[in-house]
């Protein structure tokens, strides 16, 4: 069975699969599938499409020179038959595939190393480029938290990145209808619960002992 590659993108074309162009001077183009005969009468070139074989090629991200690829280059010569010799092929053939994918897998590791390391290295870059926009310490707060690294004898950076985190989580915005709770002192000494509510709305509730001890007054009376 003959397995024909692509003309366009390179995936392999599998009999009754695809599509056969036959031009005028007696050529034939096999294409897997309609995508790439569209792209093909459209006159496209495949080198500038990312999601062809050319432009990987081209691009540096498949192998191009290995002695593994010299074995799938198409040889019309006639071969007589011999069953000895088409078992030792088909070994071969096995034993080959292994190989490749074995140096696929080395040359892609090859390829991605140090991506991480550009990935950090461009995250930097963007932070100090925009480090205007992120949220800063007040110049009282770095004192505290400077006092406080030299009592316990840590990096005043640490501190400064755990308060930053701190802010960051404290402005996440409530969700509708949520309430604040704080105490107010009143002029004759007592202290009143104020409920805010984030529509607006105060519901005060008065929790001074001296009304406390009124009310049980009143109940006996």
């Amino acid at each position: 069975m003959r397995v024909d590659n692509c003309f366009f993108c390179g995936r392999p074309a599998w009999p009754s699969k695809g599509i056969t162009f036959m031009r005028n001077d007696g050529k034939s183009f096999r294409f897997c599938r309609s995508k790439c005969h569209k792209n093909f009468k459209m006159k496209r070139n495949p080198r500038k499409l990312k999601w062809t074989k050319a432009y990987r090629k081209n691009a540096g991200k498949e192998m191009v020179v290995d002695s593994t690829l010299q074995f799938a280059a198409r040889r019309n010569v006639p071969v007589r038959y011999d069953r000895e010799l088409f078992a030792k092929t088909l070994k071969a053939m096995e034993r080959i595939s292994e190989i490749r994918t074995r140096r696929e897998r080395i040359f892609y590791k090859k390829r991605m190393a140090g991506k991480r390391a550009r990935a950090v290295a461009a995250a930097r870059k963007l932070v100090a480029e925009n480090e205007h926009l992120l949220p800063r310490l007040r110049g009282s707060e770095k004192r505290r938290l400077a006092e406080l690294a030299a009592e316990r004898g840590v990096d005043v950076e640490e501190l400064e990145a755990e308060e930053l985190a701190t802010l960051r989580a404290s402005k996440k915005t409530k969700a509708f209808g949520g309430e604040t709770r704080r105490l107010r002192v009143r002029t004759d000494g007592g202290v009143e619960e104020i409920t805010e509510s984030m529509g607006g709305h105060h519901v005060g509730d008065d929790v001074d002992e001296e009304d406390d001890d009124e009310d049980d007054e009143m109940d006996t009376d």
